[in-house]
């Protein structure tokens, strides 16, 4: 008879295996958790190199499906599921799917070499002759592209082109000024970064060939779509009672903006009132190119000090950054948080490594009248929900909590849920609105109702993204008629909208994760005070965060709950 601790010890040296070998075939994503072991490689996108990954996650699958799942505790059970689950989206991707035959941003090398540059991560001349290895390899990797890319859709192509360029500039300054303290690797960094530098030019003017042939469809259509919403939520929610749900809350969130709106007017609700009393608060808080980031910090150190005032969450140790997204990571989203890996060491002292709040500028090449209309949409009261959003205490707050969590395996460290990542914070983004509109004072309660209706904006953008996702990659959604839906029903700018369409078709399922795992979050939190009779805010969202990152559905498991609901919604 097999002892359950022996079922224990067998399963976490298995999954130590399989991590291993995931994060080997995986390189770049290694370095992004903190894993240095492979920061002189970059995955193998050719043929053999998938071949050679498909079989490593037969093999862990096998390994996987011979632990007996009755024998582990709830902990181990959990990290079993989600590890065995990562294993058998990667190979659907690998083997069904195949993202990296049609789209070329899958190949570029900046989200492997930025890292290396981007964080104070061990000794400078390490760093650089990492970043010397994975610079000698770009080369090839680009020519593997060029063989195995056809049916390319255009947007992805001009994204792609967009980014190569701005892989080239980041190779520039940003290496020069690492080499200033190693001075020693010139020789061999500049003989690789030259070559690198060479072959981006030359994909980029291949790209540029391919534009009048780029006619790949961006559309994933219903089978690989409803997959791979199935592999990005970890919930039987499907395409169709996802799209039935966000329409009818739609509904619900333009009724509760319509009547914010009329309160703040001081009038009946009428046509156009929404747009107008926003446009008016925009006008109120003015942003500039010149001032945006200043004002995100600004921001970012008040919203700490209102969450210790409210106690709303513990607040740990943090060491965050706000800064201009580097052009190799322009042209998908306005802003990102990006946390320092979960695998790496503190810094000196015990200090946090910098969480990078990455905020992008606008194009030097657009007019006046597109940079107004940009900062009519992340006017001050926009950058504060914004700044909720990404830092305090949205994401990085959020990851901080997670960083700390340690369990019997690294499965929960190296596998973060997208729904319950997005539902936090676009949960977080709802209890600061919430407070803020409360506030004592008419002056403080003013600013708040001001985060409330730009919190009520960003709610209908996150209803929206989920329409977005299943009708554009599912049934069929013309520009025009997502245009509309954007700018009549979610009062978006036109140039923001713009951009929510690209989004909408160089990414697929991404856009649910908000509002799925904003509805499961948000009963998440329901549950447990129902639960925990008595306990406040700080004791409720503590629990909440203290497992890690795991999708929402394991989490109500490791807090003991029932099961929710099967479909998002109130």
């Amino acid at each position: 008879m097999t002892r359950p601790f022996e079922v224990t010890g067998h399963f976490r040296r298995v999954a130590a295996r399989v991590l291993d070998a995931v994060l080997e075939a995986a390189p770049e994503a290694a370095t992004d958790l903190g894993d240095h072991r492979f920061d002189d490689r970059l995955s193998d996108l050719s043929p053999e190199g998938v071949e050679r990954v498909v079989g490593m996650l037969d093999d862990a699958l096998a390994a996987l499906d011979e632990v007996d799942d009755t024998q582990l505790d709830t902990e181990d059970g959990v990290d079993l599921e989600i590890l065995r689950a990562a294993v058998v989206r990667d190979l659907w991707s690998a083997q069904e799917w195949r993202p990296f035959e049609t789209d070329p941003l899958a190949h570029l090398p900046g989200e492997a070499l930025y890292p290396l540059l981007a964080r104070e991560v061990g000794e400078p001349a390490d760093r650089l002759r990492a970043l010397t290895a994975r610079l000698a390899a770009v080369p090839a990797a680009l020519s593997v592209a060029r063989e195995v890319l056809h049916d390319m859709p255009r947007v992805h192509v001009e994204t792609a082109i967009g980014q190569a360029r701005g892989a080239v500039g980041m190779i520039g300054a940003d290496v020069d000024a690492l080499l200033e303290r190693a001075p020693d690797q010139a020789a061999a960094v500049n003989e690789a970064r030259n070559a690198a530098a060479e072959a981006l030019r030359g994909h980029v003017s291949w790209l540029e060939s391919q534009l009048p042939v780029s006619d790949g469809d961006p559309r994933l259509g219903d089978q690989v779509y409803a997959a791979r919403l199935w592999y990005t939520l970890d919930t039987e929610t499907g395409p169709d009672a996802l799209l039935d749900r966000a329409e009818s809350d739609l509904l619900a969130t333009e009724e509760a903006i319509a009547e914010l709106a009329s309160d703040l007017a001081g009038a009946a609700p009428r046509p156009g009132q929404v747009r107008e009393v926003l446009d008016r608060l925009a006008a109120e808080q003015p942003t500039t190119d010149e001032t945006v980031v200043g004002t995100c910090r600004d921001l970012l150190g008040e919203l700490t000090e209102r969450v210790r005032e409210l106690d709303l969450v513990d607040v740990p140790p943090m060491n965050v950054e706000i800064i201009t997204m580097p052009p190799s990571r322009r042209g998908v989203v306005v802003a990102y948080c990006d946390p320092p890996g979960p695998l790496e060491p503190p810094g000196p002292d015990g200090v946090p490594l910098p969480t990078l709040f990455a905020v992008s500028p606008t194009p030097e090449d657009w007019d006046a009248e597109h940079k107004a209309s940009f900062y009519r949409e992340y006017n001050g009261h926009m950058l504060r929900n914004l700044t909720v959003h990404e830092a305090m205490p949205g994401h990085a707050l959020q990851l901080a909590h997670a960083a700390g969590f340690s369990g019997g395996t690294q499965v929960r460290t190296a596998f973060r849920s997208g729904p319950f990542v997005e539902g936090w914070a676009v949960y977080a983004e709802a209890l600061i609105a919430q407070a803020a509109a409360a506030e004592p004072t008419r002056a403080r309660r003013r600013v708040g109702q001001g985060l409330r209706m730009q919190q009520l904006k960003m709610q209908l953008r996150v209803t929206i993204n989920a329409i977005l996702d299943v009708r554009v990659h599912a049934r069929g959604m013309t520009e025009a008629e997502a245009m509309s839906l954007m700018v009549d029903r979610g009062h978006m700018e036109a140039g923001e909208a713009a951009g929510k369409w690209r989004r909408a078709q160089l990414t697929s399922a991404q856009l649910s994760t908000y509002y799925v795992g904003y509805h499961e979050v948000r009963r998440l939190v329901r549950d447990l005070r129902e639960q925990r009779s008595g306990a406040g805010d700080r004791a409720v969202h503590d629990a909440v965060l203290a497992h890690g990152s795991p999708p929402p559905r394991h989490l109500r498991t490791l807090l003991g709950l029932a099961d929710g609901e099967p479909n998002p919604g109130r």
